[in-house]
């Protein structure tokens, strides 16, 4: 594999810039996708350029605790590798604060080592650029790219570096980014932004925001990961190792005004409040680290494909955190993208048929989400009451909640 850094992107620039596919973004769904079709190059032999702005590595100390359902585990560790130190979920403990009605979801009802894996960015990201690394894949590095233009064979993408700006042409261009391209100027109207959204998007302000962070508890229990609805919003804890096994990482979602008055909060006062929302369950909250704070919202393309140019991930979609369904359908894109172009070229029939093929599971998966980040926030008696009755019927009915868990692990696949 060669990468070019934006030292020596200008030293000595291949020869031909012509590439079957273009990835812009190495994140771990754009690792994943450049890994994966590497990998399958020796009978598909296409060839696959990486863009992205950091250096390889940059990602590496990244401390966020991402959730891997344990279908996207299989998929990354067949071909591409884990992480070694992902900390897996055995069982989930999913209730309402101050309300009757749990459901428990655990591995043995499903034959499974595990649900699922919590897993720190960081490690992810190098574990898979790693593997990327040992392929063909041509990686960009410290480049960013603007201004993609369509045209009957391919698409030609500016990329700029601090060597200078370049083009390189691709028949197919895959948005891997968690945004869309940077414009080259505001009065660019040929934006990958323009480009990727000329279908629409299905948006939702939940006019709440998330506080994510390490927590440590008093009683902890290993391998239980826990999502409890408030009328604020749901508060989601995720075992995640520690000497003791006693961390958690916490995602907090609440009112955007309570979230700011919270971060500020002193370490003790935070845990405090923290510790009345979620209640006792994991005895007290004794510690808080790396506390942060985002809002959340759903911004979802109606469309995959525009002309040669196709979004995967969260270039495609950003959910709510709940169920933490957003990396495992990014993933699951990139998988199927992969399954297209590697069986049927880098055509506009490989696209089409990639956008039949997720068509249901993104439809399933973002509506689940949204419907839960909504109704379990709703404070309405009658209504509590009836979520209550939901989540208990679920433990009555073993069917529906293996078809609920086995679409949060797995996706509908076609």
């Amino acid at each position: 594999m060669q990468i070019e850094t934006a030292e020596t992107i200008g030293d000595a620039p291949p020869a031909d810039y012509h590439f079957d596919i273009a990835i812009v973004g190495a994140g771990p769904v754009g690792l994943a996708l450049a890994g994966w079709l590497a990998k399958r190059s020796a009978t598909s032999r296409l060839s696959v350029a990486l863009i992205d702005a950091r250096e390889p590595g940059a990602a590496s100390a990244d401390p966020r605790a991402i959730a891997v359902s344990h279908g996207s585990r299989a998929m990354l560790e067949s071909s591409l590798g884990f992480p070694a130190d992902a900390t897996p979920i055995k069982r989930i403990h999913v209730s309402q604060r101050g309300q009757f009605g749990r459901t428990l979801i655990d591995h043995d009802e499903h034959g499974l080592p595990a649900l699922g894996y919590v897993v720190r960015y960081g490690s992810l990201v190098t574990t898979l650029a790693q593997a990327v690394s040992k392929t063909s894949v041509h990686w960009f590095a410290e480049t960013t790219a603007s201004t993609p233009l369509h045209d009957h064979e391919g698409v030609t993408l500016s990329i700029q570096s601090a060597s200078g700006d370049r083009t390189i042409r691709a028949r197919i261009l895959v948005n891997a980014e968690g945004g869309l391209y940077k414009e080259a100027d505001a009065s660019s109207a040929s934006s990958a932004s323009s480009a990727l959204s000329a279908d629409g998007k299905n948006t939702r302000d939940y006019g709440q925001t998330a506080i994510v962070g390490t927590v440590s508890v008093s009683s902890p229990q290993p391998g239980v990961a826990w999502e409890r609805f408030t009328p604020e919003g749901p508060i989601a804890l995720l075992p995640s190792g520690g000497a003791r096994q006693a961390d958690y990482a916490l995602v907090w979602c609440c009112d955007p005004e309570e979230a700011a008055r919270r971060s500020q909060l002193p370490d003790a006062e935070f845990l405090a409040e923290l510790g009345s929302a979620f209640g006792e369950r994991l005895g007290r909250f004794t510690r808080i680290t790396g506390r942060a704070m985002f809002p959340l919202g759903l911004n979802a393309l109606n469309a995959l494909v525009d002309r040669r140019t196709v979004a995967i991930g969260n270039a495609a979609q950003t959910l709510h955190p709940v169920a933490g369904q957003g990396l495992n359908l990014g993933l699951r894109d990139a998988h199927a993208l992969c399954d297209a172009l590697s069986t049927n070229g880098p055509t506009m029939v490989a696209l089409s048929l990639f956008a039949q093929r997720r068509a249901l599971d993104r439809r399933m998966t973002i509506g689940a989400t949204d419907t839960l980040a909504r109704l379990f926030t709703i404070d309405f008696a009658p209504l509590a009451a009836m979520r209550g009755l939901a989540l208990s019927a679920l433990e009555l009915v073993p069917p529906v909640k293996t078809v609920l868990a086995r679409q949060m692990m797995f996706g509908q696949r076609r």
